[in-house]
């Protein structure tokens, strides 16, 4: 007798393939049949009008930090994930030495937007190398999979020290960080990554470790990835010079190695993901492993007054209330005409070029109603809507913040949203040498909440979409399931067939969908965080093992560290 059996649902195995009816029958950990008359299960799930899916793959997550406090990885618990791979962008916390905490929980926080206080609280070192964190992980329960990468940034600082910021390290600074990728990667380590774009900065504003490393100092690390035999190189490149970036991407992959970059659509070059793409389909042609990774929407800000960024963020008397206030007294502050007028009256500060281009780009910010809009058209933006009453747009912008009692949000599309749609985000999801990724679940905590990208993907690109052409749904699971497992080399999941690993999904596709996102102060030390729930995932096994029901977590915690690529059945 099988352990469960799912009984007559509408099967997409992960390929590609249409749906079929079928069963699937799982025996411990692994699936054991699909088909018909797989026999009895002890327990037997009704499957029938759902969909049965493999389980989801995260594939860029940063919960490097959480992975300390939380086993269950929410959002992603959720929002069907049974795997996540932490570690990107060249953040991460090993290997580290005991002086140097501080300061790489000052470089999550300015990259990715995590609250400090709640990393200092929250985390529990006890490693300083890089396999030593490995071991860590690994003795930690959780409800998913994680997998990890090794991060350059406190590479170059374990190596380095105070030098870290430097571009050029000498012969002897190149071989000791080569060798802790090669040793971190034979430890089970999934990749390396690193970021070379001048958006991502510290705490103190100052630019990442790797931002400017030479280019033999990367190819140094690609030869002791090829040395370790696996591992994915993951980087982040300057969206303008992505193009340029080719250059020794190519010469990474010539020698062997997997790489991947992040692909997004800025306004200010909204062409240049094409010529990214003409440079993909070069890499293809020529044989080298050469891919670009696309979110499956916009890389939206979300703005509201208990969040990183709207219009108010450096108006005096904003920041004084904010500094004294929070939650309802905060909201009731800002709905006092006296001081509504003030703020409005109001110089804001520098906020930088980038920040001040947010906080007054009035045409890119939509006011969020009872259910949030992905994709909105223009004349529901803050600008179009001030045009139309006749008042400035700033004073518009109060409004819609002050809304729902003061917890409204305002949608801005920050990348791939230059043509006001997501016709740039389609295209990129067709094209062969791409792959779904980042979500950043687990990152910019006041700012994004996309860890819920894969309810996403399957309820506005295959079902709900209105303003352009759908995705397949075969395809969108497949992009998410198989696709990115494959991707890090765990070809043990990903597809629901006899062998794989018994992550599965059960899902009710006609009531799928999620809640608005809201503010939680559920990180350690109250720290602040948006959060958005899921609905209709009746079932989620991880490893055989229910994770969540009814779209409720179970508590069970079957998840593992998974070290290294895992074999085909």
């Amino acid at each position: 007798m099988h352990d469960v059996v799912i009984r007559g649902g509408l099967v997409f195995d992960g390929t590609g393939a249409d749906g079929a009816e079928a069963d699937v029958a799982i025996a411990g950990d692994r699936i054991v049949a699909v088909g018909q008359g797989v026999g009895p299960g002890r327990r037997e799930v009704d499957a029938r009008g759902k969909i049965v899916t493999p389980g989801f793959v995260d594939m860029h997550t940063h919960y490097d930090a959480q992975a300390s406090w939380d086993p269950y990885l929410t959002p992603s618990g959720w929002h069907g994930c049974t795997t996540v791979i932490m570690g990107n962008c060249g953040v991460g916390f090993a290997p580290a030495h005991p002086d140097k905490h501080d300061w790489l929980i000052g470089l999550m926080e300015g990259v990715e937007d995590i609250p400090g206080a709640a990393m200092h609280e929250g985390i529990r070192w006890g490693w300083e190398s890089f396999p030593e964190f490995l071991d860590v992980l690994a003795a930690q329960p959780r409800a998913l999979d994680v997998g990890a990468q090794v991060p350059h940034c406190p590479v170059r600082a374990y190596v380095m020290g105070e030098r870290a910021n430097e571009a050029n390290a000498t012969a002897e600074e190149v071989a000791a960080m080569a060798a802790i990728v090669e040793g971190g990667l034979r430890a089970g380590a999934l990749g390396f990554s690193t970021s070379r774009t001048s958006l991502h900065k510290t705490i103190d504003g100052e630019l990442v470790p790797g931002t400017f490393a030479a280019t033999d100092e990367l190819l140094a690390i690609g030869r002791a990835m090829r040395a370790a035999g696996h591992g994915v190189f993951q980087n982040v490149v300057e969206h303008t010079d992505a193009p340029r970036a080719f250059g020794y991407m190519r010469e990474l992959a010539g020698l062997g190695v997997r790489v991947v970059f992040n692909l997004n659509q800025t306004d200010w070059a909204p062409e240049v993901w094409r010529e990214c793409l003409r440079l993909l389909d070069g890499c293809a042609a020529d044989g080298l492993d050469v891919w670009a990774q696309t979110a499956g929407r916009s890389i939206g800000i979300l703005m509201g007054w208990e969040l990183t960024a709207h219009p108010f963020v450096t108006h005096p008397t904003f920041v004084e209330l904010a500094r004294e206030h929070r939650g309802d007294a905060l909201r009731a502050a800002l709905r006092r005409p006296e001081l509504r007028a003030r703020i409005l009256a109001e110089q804001p500060g520098d906020a930088g070029p980038f920040g001040n281009f947010i906080m007054r780009a009035f045409s890119k910010m939509y006011p969020q109603g009872d259910a949030i809009d992905y994709e909105p058209p223009a004349a529901a933006s803050v600008a179009a809507r001030a045009q139309r009453e006749g008042r400035p747009p700033l004073e518009v912008a109060y409004d819609a913040l002050c809304a729902r009692d003061g917890k409204a949000l305002v949608y801005f599309p920050l990348f791939n949203y230059a043509y006001g749609d997501l016709s740039m985000t389609r295209t990129m999801h067709l094209h062969a040498r791409t792959r779904m990724g980042l979500s950043d679940a687990g990152a910019h905590c006041g700012a994004i909440c996309d860890g819920g990208m894969p309810t996403f993907m399957l309820t506005h690109w295959t079902r709900d979409r209105t303003r352009g052409e759908r995705l397949p749904l075969p395809l969108v699971i497949q992009r998410q399931t198989r696709d990115t497992a494959w991707f890090y080399g765990l070809h043990d999941r990903g597809v629901l067939a006899p062998g794989y690993r018994a992550d599965v999904n059960v899902i009710d596709y006609d009531r799928l969908g999620f809640a608005d996102p809201e503010v939680a102060f559920d990180l350690p030390a109250g720290g602040r965080r948006l959060v958005q729930r899921a609905r209709g995932y009746e079932l989620t096994l991880c490893a055989g093992v229910p994770i969540v029901e009814a779209s409720e977590l179970t508590g069970a915690l079957p998840g593992k560290l998974v070290r290294g690529p895992q074999r085909r059945p």
